[in-house]
This record gives C-alpha cells, structure tokens and sequence, in this order.
C-alpha cells in the first residue's frame, strides 16, 4: 500500500473484521492497551471502536502528553509566564490545560501575562532574536517524538548567542510509563486495569525503534505491536496482538515497518543524548511518580533552562477532586463514566485534561463517540470512516 486511501480501503477493512471474528475466542476477553493519543483519536474517528468482535476491550493509555500533564507543572508555566519580562510561547492546546484552581495559560493571557501560542518551537526561537528585550520560554512537552525538536532548539540557541532564551522542559518517555502501567504499586492503588497486550506508538517508535519494547515481551510476558495510525493499521495490528494472546506468546511485532526500525532515529537518539539527561522522577497526572520516566535539560545547557535561570519552586498542585482523568488514563473508567463528562466537562470547557487535546480519551469520546453511537451502520460500498 502506498497512499492514504490504500489504507482506508472498505474491503481490505471488512477481511481484517472477518478475519477477527473468526480468532477471538468466544467468552474470552482481550484487554489491549493503545498507549497513544493518536490511535486513541483514530479509533473513535473511524469508527473502528464500534466494529470490533465484543470480546476485544480497547484500553485507552496515558499517551497523549498534554493529559498526563500534572496540573503542578502547569502552575510552574503560569507561574513563569505572570513573571513581568517573560513572553512564554507553546503550542495551543496547552492552553486551556487546567492548572490548579481551574486556572490555564489562557487565564493568564487574559490577566494580562504574555502567553504566546506557536506552531512550531522555532517560532519562539525566531521570537527571541526579534525581541531582544524580552525573556522568551519555550515550554515543551511531548514524549520521544518531539525531544529531538527541542533539543536541537537549544543548540541552535547556544549556536546564535542567545541570552534571552529558555526553555521549560516536560519531556517524557514511554517505556517508562509502560513499565509503570505493569508493575507499579502505586498505580494499582490507584486502581488500574489488567493488560493483555500493547498497541506501541507509532510516532515514538520512528525515534527509539522497537528494541525497548522487548523488554516487555520478555520480562513480563506481553505482546507489543507497533501500529500506524490509519484505520488498516490499527485492525492489523490488533489481529496480530489476537492471534499472540490466543497463540499465548509475547513478542514484539512490527506493522508499522514503513516507518519504523529496530534502532530507530540514531541522528534524532544522538541529539537528546547530547541535551537531555534522565530526571530521577517525575509527576504524571493519574499515574503518579514514576522514576526515570521524563528529561531535564543537561548542566551543560543550564543556562537555557528556564527552570535554573528562574528563581521558581515547584507547587504543589491541586487536581479537582470530581475530574476522573487520572483513572481514564489508567484505563479504569470509561471517559462516559466519570460524571462530568459532556456536561459540567466539554472540549470547549474542558476541566479535565483528557478533555483538552484532541487526542485525550475524553475528547475523542466526546467529539465522535456520541456522533458514532447516533449514526446508521455505513453501506457495504462506503470506506471505513468515510
């Protein structure tokens, strides 16, 4: 397959149905886990969700950065962006990320705060050479995929000179948070789901490749495919995870070959070596602490971190005691189960996170689920999702 449609294709899509039907075992349950935000959103936006055998349980995972973003972090961007020389830039859905006390960056803007939003991390980089006379942060977040970005920021910061920018770093890992999901006391105090299998991330593996997930293939007996993120790919990779879980093996699987590598991005792995080392903890919203699980920009480019060069502490943040977020991204509630959903909670007045970003659990539920539950089997000539 070499374009969109090929991988929208109706017939090649009812086979894989077909062909799931057939493997699943009746009366079993196979609870798989899409770690990522994207293929949480193309789930729902394709329908897919709706089509698969009952016994087959799609678990959305805490892959969507701006979710798992604790609200303590969030007031340390305020926090930063009220500081009076500052113009704090980021990308837009983060702005409506609630920080404690239902405040955001949006908030913050409307006091009076210059809060900046951007497409892309070089438009703050250009910002700071434009206005010399300000404090220009760059608050990043993402997970492996968008760390060589930023990283290269900060060279082509230390490259030009520049004194008057920083960046705010929220960069986290993966197989961290996957370990963390499976065998962190912690997270199954907090209640958490039992695991069959992983979809693995796409964008992520394009960077770190598909060798850390054999880790947890081996140590902890689940299988892991990697999948892309159009519908075909997503019922492949979840036959395949099927037919390892019927066939009771575990190993890493990769449907994703046309973008994803065993090693992954050595140029993209060698640039975040170079800027980032390992934080020894960190805080994500639902999952709790989990050591070594995020970066924090290296000694040697402290001058550019926003978080040395202002004299700031981290809060302590409050979450709003009636969002459920935390137990969505662990997988142990629907997003229609947490009762503020598509009431009190919408994507145009978020109070959870997972309510934010268009690939929070939430938010996919809300803007396709309802419209998907309310829609007419499609005709047998039409595509999936179309």
């Amino acid at each position: 397959m070499k374009f969109v449609d090929d991988f929208r294709h109706a017939p090649s899509a009812r086979a894989l149905l077909a062909a799931l039907r057939r493997d699943v075992h009746p009366g079993a349950t196979y609870r798989l886990m899409e770690f990522c935000g994207g293929h949480t959103h193309a789930l729902w936006r394709y329908g897919l969700q709706e089509l698969l055998p009952p016994e087959v349980r799609m678990i959305h995972g805490p892959g969507c950065p701006v979710c798992v973003l604790p609200s303590a972090r969030v007031d340390l961007a305020i926090a930063l962006a009220q500081h009076e020389s500052v113009a704090l830039c980021t990308f837009g859905d983060l702005l409506r990320v609630p920080g404690s006390h239902r405040t955001s960056l949006l908030h913050a803007r409307a006091a009076g705060a210059d809060v900046r939003s951007v497409y892309s991390p070089a438009e703050a980089l250009e910002l700071a050479r434009r206005e010399p006379t300000r404090q220009v942060v760059f608050f990043a977040i993402g997970f492996e995929t968008t760390a060589p970005a930023t990283a290269l920021l900060l060279e082509q910061a230390r490259e030009l000179g520049l004194t008057n920018f920083s960046v705010h770093c929220n960069h986290l890992l993966t197989p961290s948070a996957m370990t963390s999901i499976l065998e962190s006391t912690q997270v199954r105090r907090l209640a958490a789901v039992p695991i069959d299998g992983f979809v693995g991330p796409a964008h992520v593996s394009v960077v770190i490749g598909s060798r850390p997930y054999e880790h947890f293939a081996e140590e902890y007996r689940k299988p892991v495919v990697i999948a892309g993120f159009e519908p075909l790919d997503l019922l492949q990779a979840i036959l395949m995870l099927v037919r390892q879980v019927n066939a009771g093996q575990a190993r890493v699987e990769n449907q994703y070959r046309r973008a994803v590598t065993r090693e992954g991005n050595a140029r993209a792995q060698a640039v975040v070596s170079r800027v980032f080392e390992l934080r020894r903890t960190f805080e994500w919203r639902g999952l709790g602490t989990i050591p070594y699980s995020a970066l924090r920009i290296r000694e040697a480019f402290s001058d550019l971190d926003a978080e040395q060069r202002f004299p700031l502490t981290l809060p302590a943040g409050r979450e709003n005691p009636a969002c459920q977020c935390g137990a969505v991204l662990r997988g142990a509630l629907a997003p229609e189960e947490c009762p503020l959903f598509g009431t009190l909670c919408t994507p145009e007045s978020p109070i959870g996170s997972c309510m934010v970003s268009s690939e929070g659990a939430c938010a996919a539920h809300y803007t396709f689920g309802r419209r998907s539950r309310r829609a007419s089997p499609p005709p047998a000539s039409t595509e999936v999702g179309r």
